[in-house]
């Protein structure tokens, strides 16, 4: 059994670094296009079909089967690609507020109106590029200020097309099991929104009271739920 670990928005693989060293199983943290190992591919031209390309070319380097797939906030619409890419490697999925919007629908319509301002305001030349201070408002409610730092180092630009580009849910009428990570304390997917995820989706849920980037605030904490969903 392994973890593979996919990133949100305005982030890359190394999210995942506090968080690594408490699962009880081998981790793939995997860089979706743009960032991180696959920094040298232009933002401007990712497509969510390319986010789960690169999620199935690490899997399949690896050989990776039972795998726990873990996806935190926009990874919740790249997840359903994987399933539909690789699902006799999947043996569970965890959504760690995750977003999860109607079928068809835009990542960037269904978010919460004041975020969705910031977010837009963020959009240059097509590149997602997050300020700190906006950032820290959203992401570090619930860290100290050194915590808050290193999270803030990690921040990364994305594609402002992937939030515009229509979502493709296909997958995740697999009968996969499930599990979504409820953070109480998020100001990033806030608590409707969660909600609405967890409607669309009927999955087991667990409470975690945290902010949004609870693999960096609480790694301990939300690693075992993990290890303990996995079983």
């Amino acid at each position: 059994m392994s973890f593979v670990l996919i990133h949100g928005a305005g982030f890359g693989a190394n999210c995942w670094d506090e968080l690594i060293p408490h699962l009880n199983a081998e981790a793939l943290a995997v860089d979706l296009p743009g960032r991180g190992t696959r920094a040298e591919v232009g933002l401007g031209t990712v497509t969510l079909a390319d986010c789960a390309d690169a999620v199935r070319e690490d899997v399949e380097a690896k050989d990776l089967r039972d795998v726990v797939l873990v996806g935190h906030s926009f990874a919740g619409v790249t997840v359903p690609r994987v399933l539909d890419l690789i699902p006799e490697r999947i043996r569970q999925v965890i959504l760690v507020s995750a977003v999860v919007p109607p079928d068809g629908s835009r990542v960037l319509d269904q978010i919460d109106p004041g975020v969705r301002d910031l977010v837009e305001q963020s959009i240059v030349g097509g590149v997602y590029h997050q300020t700190r201070e906006g950032a820290a408002a959203m992401l570090c409610n619930d860290m100290d200020d050194a915590t808050a730092a290193s999270a803030l180092d990690r921040l990364a630009d994305d594609s402002g097309a992937l939030l515009r580009e229509p979502v493709d849910l296909s997958g995740y009428r697999r009968e996969i099991p499930r599990t979504y990570v409820h953070l109480t304390r998020d100001q990033c997917y806030v608590e409707e929104l969660q909600q609405r995820s967890i409607a669309l989706l009927r999955p087991n849920v667990v409470d975690l009271d945290t902010g949004h980037m609870a693999m960096i605030s609480a790694p301990g904490k939300l690693a075992a739920i993990l290890n303990a969903v996995h079983g």
